[in-house]
């Protein structure tokens, strides 16, 4: 189960009512993470208003040195409101996550770069990252990319379209509606 559920601290796309929530713990420097990254856009792409999509902040230290201020950009970013331009960008470069590469994204976001460098050298986001580290730990991740469908683990492979395809057999199961109450309904 996923610990905790999806609250007012996680950074949250998709629409106001949706129909199924999908949780990824990731870390910016993991290439698996990058790949899936483009099967999720492509996922809430078309199915946007269906499906709520959070991130949670996983990285790997010891595999990838430059995932924890990876992590801290993208807070630095969405305490200006650019969190998921900034994700966007990470997942797109994660071949260039120096320092002077985080900021050159800033630069570009238009964000406030004075602050942002600020924001990360004086750790403001770090219990974030670590919250969302916990909340990991918490639920069983153990490597990433690890993705939760509506709190319970997803074990099936996000590689091969399987999350993709569960996801929108799920959305089409709900948005039907439960099909014991369609076969009972009276007939005129």
């Amino acid at each position: 189960m996923l610990t905790p559920p999806v609250n007012q601290n996680d950074h949250v796309l998709g629409g106001d009512r949706p129909l199924v929530t999908l949780v990824e713990f990731g870390d910016y420097e993991c290439p698996f993470c990058g790949r899936a990254h483009a099967i999720v856009k492509d996922a809430l792409r078309r199915m946007s208003d269906e499906i709520r999509f959070a991130f949670r902040h996983f990285p790997i230290r010891q595999a990838h040195p430059h995932a924890l201020p990876a992590a801290l950009a993208a807070e630095a970013a969405g305490a200006q409101g650019q969190f998921w331009p900034m994700h966007d960008t990470l997942f797109e470069n994660q071949h260039a996550l120096e320092d002077d590469d985080l900021v050159g994204y800033a630069n570009d976001l238009g964000l406030d770069v004075n602050r942002f460098i600020a924001d990360i050298e004086s750790g403001t986001h770090l219990q974030k990252v670590r919250a969302d580290f916990r909340s990991g730990v918490r639920s069983g991740v153990n490597g990433t990319p690890t993705f939760f469908i509506d709190g319970q683990r997803f074990d099936g492979s996000w590689a091969d379209g399987g999350l993709t395809l569960t996801l929108s057999t799920l959305v089409r199961a709900r948005s039907l509606g439960p099909s014991d109450e369609r076969a009972e309904a009276p007939r005129h």
